[in-house]
């Protein structure tokens, strides 16, 4: 089963359509039992479609890189503060 933290890292690939069949699957699984991947995945498109719209150059990788890691921290953090209900 995969886990929000293992989607964070992914959601870039899947977003691009870049995963497997199989990874693509167990990404749409976890999307429909996830609220918050949910929410997640949907801010990162908008995120990265507006980034699109109103970049002509190539994004700089290491602030893609920076705000990859914040997320996936955000992620975690709001997991975590789950679990510990």
């Amino acid at each position: 089963m995969l886990m929000c933290r293992d989607l964070a890292v992914i959601a870039s690939d899947y977003i691009d359509g870049e995963l497997a069949g199989r990874q693509s699957l167990s990404v749409k699984m976890h999307l429909m039992m996830c609220k918050d991947c949910r929410t997640f995945i949907g801010n990162l498109r908008a995120s990265t479609e507006l980034m699109k719209a109103h970049s002509s150059a190539q994004p700089d990788e290491e602030l893609l890189r920076r705000i990859d890691e914040r997320v996936t921290e955000a992620l975690n953090a709001l997991k975590s503060r789950g679990s510990d209900s």
